[in-house]
């Protein structure tokens, strides 16, 4: 397209107007006048963009809220597991028992951390949907790896019901049938570092800055897992740093092989292929708010 402009009469700088006939100049109208010209435009395909988001809002997203069935699930799950300590630290002081008790309780703490790598390892790479009793928790595993960060949106109760109501159902029997203080060492431990241990992962997905201190200590000191060796686990082939607990287990895991060796099992045994062997697709590309510097 052509575009010409002529001016009716030519464009002059205004000079020589006195001082006190200034106020009184308003406006000066340039009148102008334009031809164009067009040419025949060939047929181009219509032009779409799509907007897509990196990190989808998710501030208002009611899947990451809790509500009141997921307190009343966790308030019953600690009530559980606080009676189980609560019987161990009574029945250990009336027997003069306190070696036993506290060294069942470790045992309790690391065998938690085996417990969590395995069922972490087994929803990751087999079932669906559709898998009976655990169908939900191994969607909501396989979303976590297309969104890892949304794990640091969920509400407390919401991170953790599902897991609580498991500890209600298995420690409260527990609770009723036995009082030997270093079956509730064990017991209540492991429950616990069980039940906490998506809060645990979930701290293991935030931002170091924005922990509690006391947290970050915990992960420095291996207590809890680490930022750093969980971020192992988002990375491609996916198949490694299964354990969320203290992360103890995982460097004796991945170095001898163990989850590889059950998948070759499960493989000639049943014909099962897991998902790790698998090329990851775009879905299961981290997309994430936190750097790996802030690790």
């Amino acid at each position: 397209m052509a575009v010409s402009l002529q001016t009716k009469y030519p464009l002059r700088p205004i000079t020589n107007v006195p001082r006190s006939h200034r106020s009184s100049l308003l406006r000066v109208r340039v009148t102008c006048s334009a031809t164009t010209t067009t040419k025949p435009q060939p047929n181009l395909e219509k032009l779409v963009v799509e907007k897509r988001f990196v990190n989808p809002p998710l501030v208002n997203d009611p899947s990451l809220q809790s509500t009141w069935t997921h307190r009343l699930w966790v308030a019953a799950g600690c009530t559980t597991v606080f009676a189980s300590l609560a019987k161990s630290i009574i029945g250990g002081f009336n027997s003069h028992l306190w070696l036993e008790p506290v060294l069942a309780g470790y045992a309790g703490y690391v065998l938690a951390d085996l417990g969590s790598g395995v069922y972490h390892w087994a929803i990751d790479n087999y079932g669906d949907e559709s898998t009976p009793l655990v169908g939900t928790q191994i969607e909501a595993f396989q979303g976590h790896h297309k969104l890892p960060w949304t794990i640091t949106r969920r509400q407390f109760a919401n991170n953790l019901h599902a897991l609580a109501r498991v500890i209600t159902f298995t420690v409260l029997p527990i609770d009723l049938a036995f009082n030997d203080p270093v079956v509730h060492g064990f017991v209540s431990t492991f429950a616990f570092c069980i039940m906490f241990s998506q809060q645990f992962h979930a701290w293991a997905h935030g931002t170091k800055s924005k922990l509690p201190p006391l947290v970050v200590a915990l992960q420095d000191m291996g207590l809890l897992v680490s930022r750093r060796q969980h971020a192992e686990h988002h990375r491609a082939p996916y198949n490694n740093n299964y354990c969320i607990v203290s992360g103890a287990w995982n460097k004796v895991l991945d170095e001898s092989k163990v989850f590889e060796a059950l998948e070759m099992v499960l493989y000639f045994q049943l014909g099962v292929r897991p998902r790790s062997w698998s090329e990851p697709n775009s879905d299961w590309t981290e997309e994430t708010e936190i750097s790996n510097n802030q690790a």
